[in-house]
């Protein structure tokens, strides 16, 4: 399939919107507190910027780009040092979406899994028709074709400065020497390893992290002599060699699908990344196979039709709805029934199915869909079908460099620690994506997203995904670079960052720290939202006829460029690092 460009245009009133690389565990050593950092910089040249969920990502990919690397170097290097230190997300054994800007071009590198060739539509139902719905999340079974060194590999061939071997080393050093492992790291390793017990789910997770301690050094040896084939051999130090022979003989003899062939077919793809014109920006988002980019230009598009900004008597503009008011909340609630009625309907890998991409975006479209939102009532969830006619564990992290390029990556094993399985001998663990087929259609999967025909699954097949690595642009510059984790409520997060900063005029920590929010069309009526809502706006929620359920999900990491400053931030609940740096 040739490459297609997903470009929209949409009227105005619409809203579619150094030191070394610290290789040694022993640099790290004090970071046994979350390391949260917000830093600001006047922009420049040579401003750069990190935004990652860990400080060992974030200082290896500092150094890179103080080393003279740009974006896409330090992203492919944080990359892999988050495969050692963030086991729960990072990875060689998922995939995930790259999304790049340089002065001159935008692009979109998809290394999403894949379904094993062996694969088959119904290979998670029993006799009668029904769902198994824990094949498809824990187990051998549950595994696509990794994607993750492929998408790093084209990555830097495309867009790579310094040699592959120098961004390889610091996630090789991390693996050999250990980390210090933070206490949210310990906690999830015990409370994960409890849950498998408890639930008598056999994985052999427990094996290989049971020694992982709260401020002690973790080293992972077999991992660390993956990283050295990868180092050494690129591609093939994963996708053919020795690497490809561990993991086949493992699969063989654990029931598992993926092969020496799925291996050696794998491809990551360029893809052109989802253009929209908003205001005086530029929207760049992902593309089919993730639902992202369409979500959030529906959601924000709907958003404006019904939600136009105040223009004031001297020309300047204000928000009509007050930030996280009932009004503002039930408003993009029911957009978000429409979004995820549609998403469910048409949306897939784009080499496998038609997405009706322009169909869904046009301006005629957006203004039909919104007219259906009940300002003073809910929706019946039954009644919101698709419109045209007939993950929570994953990772991000936002890079600017001093160059003028930026990469927003999203990376994921799908849920927490993936499906609970270290492949052995190669030490590294499997994701659990094949859940994000729809395993049958109107069934959700584990974050609720329902799902038809367009993602059923099918061999080599890409599964629909909710990864929404986002840049705007202002002027052909960067004005944020945005993404988190968290399955659907992803989607929620992104576009609500967005509106944070350019609608509601925050600054960098506050747009990340910020309550949020999130409704889909399962479970019915229900929005989840953080800590701090305002107990007006969930009262009236509430007597309206939805149903609250605070929790917390994402994790946000972002730069922003405000007129002459270059914020960096990451969200306060997690354990992420934030800096900006300026070169001499």
């Amino acid at each position: 399939m040739t490459m297609t460009q997903y470009t929209i245009s949409i009227v105005s009133f619409l809203l579619l919107l150094s030191t070394s690389l610290a290789p040694q565990a022993a640099t790290h050593a004090n970071n046994n507190v979350a390391l949260v950092t917000t830093k600001q910089a006047p922009i420049t040249p040579k401003a750069m910027a990190v935004a990652a969920p860990d400080s060992y990502s974030s200082d290896v990919a500092m150094d890179i780009l103080q080393r003279g690397g740009n974006a896409i170097d330090a992203a492919v290097a944080a990359q892999f040092v988050l495969a050692v230190t963030l086991p729960e997300a990072g990875n060689i054994g998922g995939g995930g979406f790259m999304l790049i800007h340089t002065p001159t071009d935008n692009d979109f590198i998809d290394y999403r899994e894949t379904a094993p060739l062996s694969a088959s539509r119904d290979m998670y139902l029993d006799a009668e028709g029904n769902a198994i719905t824990h094949k498809s999340l824990y187990g051998t079974l549950a595994s696509g074709t990794p994607g993750t060194v492929a998408g790093m590999v084209k990555a830097h061939a495309l867009y790579g400065s310094l040699p592959w071997k120098d961004l390889v080393q610091p996630a090789v050093d991390l693996a050999q020497n250990g980390f210090i492992v933070h206490p949210k790291l310990g906690r999830s390793i015990n409370e994960y390893i409890e849950m498998l017990a408890t639930q008598k789910i056999n994985v052999n997770f427990a094996q290989y992290f049971s020694d992982a301690k709260t401020g002690e050094r973790f080293v992972q040896p077999e991992l660390a002599q993956t990283l050295i084939r990868i180092r050494d051999k690129g591609m093939a130090g994963f996708y053919a060699g020795k690497t490809a022979d561990i993991i086949h003989d493992f699969m063989a003899s654990n029931n598992g699908l993926i092969t020496k062939q799925d291996l050696a077919q794998y491809r990551a793809k360029q893809r052109q990344p989802i253009t929209t014109q908003w205001r005086e920006f530029e929207l760049l988002s992902a593309p089919p196979p993730s639902s992202g980019g369409i979500a959030i230009t529906q959601w924000l598009a709907m958003f404006e039709r019904l939600n136009p900004r105040i223009i004031n008597a001297d020309g300047t503009t204000s928000p009509r709805l007050p930030h996280n008011s009932p009004e503002y909340v039930h408003l993009l609630a029911e957009i978000g029934k429409r979004v995820f009625a549609d998403r469910a309907e048409y949306l897939g890998d784009p080499d496998y199915v038609t997405i009706p991409v322009h169909a869904l975006t046009n301006a005629e479209y957006i203004t039909e869909r919104a007219s259906g939102v009940k300002r003073s009532g809910i929706s019946v969830t039954k009644n919101i079908k698709p419109g045209l006619p007939e993950s929570e564990q994953t990772t991000h992290f936002s890079i600017l460099d001093k160059y003028g390029n930026a990469v927003s990556n999203t990376t994921t094993i799908n849920l927490g620690f993936g499906n609970g399985v270290v492949v052995e001998g190669a030490g590294f663990l499997l994701n659990n994506e094949m859940d994000d087929f729809s395993v049958k259609a109107g069934v959700p999967n584990f974050f609720g997203a329902v799902g038809g025909t367009a993602n059923e699954i099918q061999p080599n097949k890409r599964m629909l995904s909710s990864m929404s690595p986002t840049i705007v642009l202002q002027d052909n510059k960067v004005k944020v670079i945005t993404g988190s984790p968290g399955g659907t409520t992803i989607i929620s997060s992104v576009y609500q960052s967005i509106l944070h900063i350019l609608e509601f005029g925050m600054r960098a920590q506050e747009a990340v720290d910020t309550p949020r929010f999130h409704h889909q069309l399962l479970p019915v009526n229900q929005i989840r939202h953080h800590e701090g809502l305002p107990d007006k706006t969930t009262n009236a929620l509430t007597e309206m006829g939805y149903t609250l359920k605070e929790s917390r999900y994402g994790d946000l990491h972002l730069i922003s460029v405000n007129g002459d400053r270059v914020e960096a931030a990451s969200e306060s609940h997690g354990r992420g690092k934030a800096q900006v740096f300026m070169t001499r």
